[in-house]
């Protein structure tokens, strides 16, 4: 997805979305170039930019907390101390249940056999938009399924196929989830929120411990009342237990506090 934001003096934000199908971050040198990589969605609108990061140790929390299809690592240098390594990604593999696709970008050869033997998925060695366009295609061409577009669930005696595009927001209801639709329906499913939220998309973000939100509906976030409204007219809380996933989303936004 791709996101704008525009902020006020209330620090109140407005969200624009437009649906797209991967999403990506970026770990270290963000130009290619001389386009910033995550500009790359103006030339490959399947794919966008959900975060950007040095090359530090806080991009893996990110990793594992949201799951992105991607992760683009642009070493333009020697590892340091505390920055990752080729020896970390091979250890996330040990513990992520879902693995993203890793593509190294750095002109060295020698760095290219030690990131493939890490675990990385694709390898450099030149960075331009058309290197790295062969490799997004590679990416969706090694892919061994085809996204999840829906989730089936059970309500009463009967089966809803749901469209994640349509689900404006889940909401927790003792041992069972109320799914909001877009068509103003609520459906009933008899499984916990938690549950639900370890097979939803990188869209759906927890803000509550009673609310999943799928952010292509969020039109404002007010910080000041912890309000986040809906483009369906309605609000939601978020507590601050969960102001960091708030955070995230303001972060693919590009505002920092």
């Amino acid at each position: 997805m791709r996101y704008t934001a525009v902020r006020s003096k209330e620090h109140t934000f407005e969200l624009n979305f437009l649906t797209v199908q991967y999403s990506f971050v970026v770990i270290g040198n963000q130009q290619v170039e001389g386009i910033r990589v995550e500009d790359i969605s103006s030339f490959f609108p399947r794919f966008s930019c959900a975060g950007i990061f040095p090359n530090d140790l806080k991009a893996i929390e990110y990793i594992t907390k949201f799951k992105p299809h991607l992760v683009i690592f642009n070493v333009d240098s020697e590892p340091v101390e505390n920055e990752i390594t080729c020896n970390v990604v091979a250890e996330m593999f040990q513990y992520l249940d879902t693995i993203p696709y890793f593509i190294a970008l750095n002109n060295s050869s020698e760095f290219a056999f030690k990131a493939i033997q890490s675990g990385f998925s694709d390898y450099l060695t030149r960075s331009d938009i058309h290197s790295l366009g062969k490799s997004l295609a590679r990416f969706e061409k090694r892919t061994p399924f085809p996204l999840q577009h829906s989730l089936c669930i059970r309500s009463y005696n009967d089966f809803h196929i749901l469209k994640f595009r349509d689900i404006i927001y889940l909401k927790a209801d003792n041992n069972s989830t109320d799914f909001r639709m877009i068509n103003g329906e609520n459906i009933t499913a008899y499984k916990t929120l938690k549950h639900f939220e370890n097979n939803l998309p990188a869209n759906f973000i927890r803000i509550h411990r009673s609310y999943i939100v799928n952010i292509q509906f969020v039109s404002r976030i007010q910080i000041s009342k912890s309000k986040c409204f809906l483009n369906s007219n309605e609000q939601l809380p978020f507590s601050n237990s969960y102001r960091d996933s708030v955070d995230a989303l303001l972060f693919r936004n590009g505002i920092s506090f």
